[in-house]
């Protein structure tokens, strides 16, 4: 099957006074048409810059992606300059983000109007009265209540969900074969977050465009998602399909993460957090860096070079020297 988008030993590192934080460090992944794919993990662990790195919105300095390959449409984004005219049909075109906080990525003193016809215009070659009938037609869309009424409107005089309604809009505006959803309903309310993640969801039913949760919910992700990736530390853990990876996690950080969701069944019971902290970026050891936080750490693991992603059932990959070596480890989530 040919990928749609295919990313390969992506390295993206920030250069402080105390040394190149390894943000990402050697992710890979591939994502299909028409499918939805969930990217998880704790605060930190890379999620949002590995996808800031693909669409090339990295500042540098500090930031820099220096290694890795991510193909689209049969061309390398990463071999061209941020603002080279190959990546930017791309960016917002045929790849769209949904940002987490509208705020801070609509632009305070244009109108919502100006800036989805702005959309329409530059990737889509509409005219100005064109452009402005389809930007009401996509707030109406996003259920953007008297959206003929309000396209003039600037976005302070929005509530949160409803900006993130309008971010929404922007995403799908252009037809895109890709959108990239980070984190967009962290800061919305359990009704506005249920009615934008359906409509992302009938989108892609709809279309074919594929769709990357960016989140830390693991419900969002049972939900919605057909595949899932787990981060940490800047690398990929485990990943398959999400009855895999959600009902038979083999790396401890899935299972710890998964001990971290209320259920019905430990009604009552305190929830589990996951022991330690996150691993000093710039410093990260050449061995596992969860090893100091998981439970069932054995001596290999602080022994031993990084492990490497291996297929541990058809489809289900996990980068974990115990479950690499014991097929019953990872039977027993809690």
């Amino acid at each position: 099957m040919e990928h749609l988008l295919e990313v390969e030993d992506l390295r993206t590192e920030f250069r402080t006074e105390r040394g190149a934080v390894k943000a990402v460090n050697g992710v890979s992944y591939e994502i299909n048409e028409g499918e939805i794919v969930g990217l998880v993990g704790e605060s930190g662990s890379g999620k949002t810059v590995s996808q800031l790195s693909v669409l090339r919105l990295i500042a540098s300095p500090p930031g820099f992606v220096v290694g890795g390959k991510a193909i689209f449409e049969g061309r390398d984004l990463l071999q061209y300059e941020a603002n080279a005219p190959e990546v930017r049909s791309v960016r917002g075109g045929k790849i769209s983000i949904i940002f987490q906080e509208p705020m801070t990525s609509l632009n305070p003193v244009l109108t919502i109007g100006y800036q989805l016809r702005e959309m329409l215009v530059l990737h889509l070659h509409m005219g100005n009265q064109a452009a402005l009938k389809r930007s009401i037609e996509l707030l109406n869309m996003v259920g953007v209540p008297d959206a003929k009424g309000r396209i003039n409107d600037y976005p302070h005089q929005f509530s949160g969900g409803m900006r993130q309604r309008v971010m929404a809009a922007m995403a799908i505006s252009c037809n895109p074969r890709l959108v990239i959803a980070d984190e967009a309903t962290t800061a919305l309310d359990a009704t506005t977050q249920l009615q934008l993640l359906e409509l992302l969801r009938d989108m892609v039913r709809g279309s074919g465009t594929a769709l990357v949760l960016v989140t830390h919910n693991l419900g969002v992700v049972a939900r919605y998602a057909q595949r899932v990736y787990v981060m940490y530390a800047g690398r990929i853990v485990e990943h398959g399909s999400v009855d895999q990876v959600l009902l038979n996690p083999r790396h401890c950080y899935t299972m710890d993460l998964l001990r971290c969701v209320p259920s019905r069944s430990a009604r009552g019971q305190r929830l589990a957090p996951i022991a330690g902290s996150a691993p000093d970026l710039p410093n990260l050891p050449p061995t596992c860096s969860f090893m100091p936080r998981c439970r069932l750490r054995e001596p290999i693991c602080g022994q031993e070079a990084y492990p490497a992603l291996e297929q541990v059932e058809p489809g289900h990959y996990v980068a974990c020297h115990l479950a690499r070596r014991d097929e019953d480890y990872g039977a027993d989530v809690g």
